[in-house]
């Protein structure tokens, strides 16, 4: 199921940030060499953007390179740095669900106002419903790391100040 999940949204962020590659380097030879930009070359890279923003989600939070503070973490013993992983995973979980219903939900009223982007008329709708989604499969990768335990920086890993 993990190697699903990295796979799936692995393919999904890097076709929208190859997508939005494309469509930049086609935009800026279209306005240099034709005088003229790819007419909603703008939203187009929005819409990207969603997909590939709300489908890393998952896979930062599979692979706990997320920004942290751990600076104080060496100082705490094994077993309070363990319930403070579960408690961060749990609330996490919890906002990342309670933004999946909530994009959802929105995701519905798009829907039924037909609501579209302004140049392209691109409907809206089934891009609130997929981030809707990401955001749920984001809290239940936290709520399965709940039983993990808390993982370890890699030697190098992060910056100091």
């Amino acid at each position: 199921m993990k190697k699903t999940l990295e796979t799936a949204c692995g393919v999904l962020a890097a076709a929208a940030l190859f997508g939005i590659m494309a469509l930049t380097f086609l935009d800026v030879c279209s306005r240099k060499l034709l005088d003229n930009s790819i007419p909603g070359s703008l939203e187009l890279t929005e819409l990207m953007m969603v997909a590939v923003i709300f489908a890393a989600l998952p896979l930062v939070s599979l692979r706990a390179e997320h920004v942290s503070f751990d600076s104080l973490d060496s100082w705490l013993p094994a077993g309070l740095r363990r319930r403070q992983a579960m408690l961060v995973h749990l609330l996490c979980a919890a906002a990342m669900l309670a933004l999946g219903w909530l994009m959802w939900r929105e995701g519905g009223q798009f829907l039924a106002t037909g609501e579209t982007t302004a140049q392209l008329k691109i409907l809206k709708a089934p891009f609130i419903y997929a981030m809707g989604v990401l955001c749920a499969l984001t809290g239940l990768v936290h709520l399965g790391l709940v039983t993990q335990p808390p993982v370890e920086p890699a030697e190098g890993e992060g910056a100091a100040l």
